[in-house]
């Protein structure tokens, strides 16, 4: 079997929550060797978990009995990473906090995942991701014209601010360690990291390109080029014709190229009409026969699929996009390397007591 990207790094992960398991499951999908800390009776039960993907091994452990703290310390003194996505100040009182694991470990990246961050006002206070994108200014712009704002389920505080923002800074701190040889902690609050994917955001408040109300600038369903259509069959399309050239192949698709009076594409005062002219030709056929007519253009017109259609797709199946694990299918590790590829993820993770040597022998009965 080939190398894999992280083959020979260690992680114990701690974390309970969705951006935590996300967090290790990319790490997993590397390559890294990942060890699930869990409480009593909340081991993974079904190969339906997803995130949890990928562990060769996972233990149960009361983090409050003396004996099975010392036994996860025991386990940190052997590992490259550690991620916990406690509240601020309770791994600490646990004995588990960062001082102690790398006095222990001073190789340790210690990765702390939380909503609010480690300090600030609001650091003790519970929340949840739609919280979190709300006050870094992510929640806002997101919805109709008119309407209240939307919340894009939970992939951006979560999963991009939250589990992404960690890996990049566990990964950066590994490639750092390569040259100090010292561990640090790296501290990925949600709400920062929402904060730093509105960065485009306000580099266009800054250039006067985004000075509207909710759902009226381009980016954001306010344009009748960049939005989505209902179709004949009660599905969608999505359209980003955001260029002249893929607007003019848009309006060929649509058999708009010669229509009279047509609104200008910039024209904003006449939005509402084109709108209107676009959806009236969207419905007159079905999602599926608007995705054969614009296949092979340049319109950026694509179908809206459900998560359960998506794998089913062309393009992902040519690229093997989704890949099956234990009867489910699911999306591949990702992004892709050309030397150290990863390995089709696997599900199972195994108790203590029957993977005991590759974790130490460390018992937690």
């Amino acid at each position: 079997m080939d190398a894999r990207a992280l083959d020979g790094i260690r992680v114990l992960d701690l974390s309970r929550l969705l951006p935590g398991p996300f967090l290790t499951m990319v790490l997993a999908d590397l390559g890294a060797d990942v060890v699930r800390i869990d409480r009593p009776g909340r081991l993974p039960a079904s190969d339906a978990e997803v995130l949890l993907r990928g562990r060769r091994c996972a233990v149960a452990a009361d983090l409050k009995d003396p004996a099975q703290r010392d036994a996860v310390l025991a386990l940190a003194d052997g590992a490259d990473v550690l991620v916990e996505g406690f509240r601020p100040g309770v791994m600490e009182r646990l004995g588990l906090g960062p001082d102690v694991c790398l006095e222990r470990n001073p190789r340790l990246v210690y990765g702390r995942m939380t909503g609010w961050g480690q300090d600030g006002p609001l650091a003790s206070a519970a929340g949840h991701d739609i919280d979190y994108i709300a006050l870094a200014g992510a929640l806002d712009p997101i919805g109709r014209a008119g309407e209240r704002p939307h919340a894009p389920l939970n992939l951006i505080g979560d999963f991009a601010g939250g589990g992404l923002l960690l890996a990049v800074g566990v990964l950066a701190a590994l490639l750092e360690r390569e040259r100090s040889g010292r561990g640090q902690v790296v501290d990925a609050a949600m709400v920062d990291g929402s904060a730093l994917l509105t960065a485009f955001l306000h580099g266009m408040i800054g250039a006067g390109l985004w000075s509207r109300g909710r759902g009226e600038n381009t980016l954001d369903g306010g344009a009748p080029y960049y939005d989505t259509y209902p179709t004949a069959d009660g599905g969608f399309v999505a359209v980003g014709a955001l260029e002249p050239a893929f607007y003019r192949a848009l309006l060929a698709g649509l058999g708009l190229s010669d229509a009279p009076d047509l609104p200008g594409q910039h024209d904003r005062s006449r939005w509402p009409e084109l709108r209107e002219r676009f959806a009236r030709v969207f419905a007159t056929r079905s999602r599926d026969e608007w995705a054969a007519i614009f296949s092979g253009s340049d319109a950026c017109v694509a179908p809206v699929l459900s998560p359960t259609e998506a794998p089913d797709h062309p393009h992902h199946r040519a690229r093997k996009t989704f890949v099956e694990v234990g009867g489910l299918a699911q999306p591949a590790p990702a992004p892709r390397f050309g030397r150290t590829p990863a390995q089709p993820p696997r599900p199972e993770a195994f108790r203590v007591g029957r993977d005991a040597k590759a974790i130490g022998d460390v018992s937690f009965s």
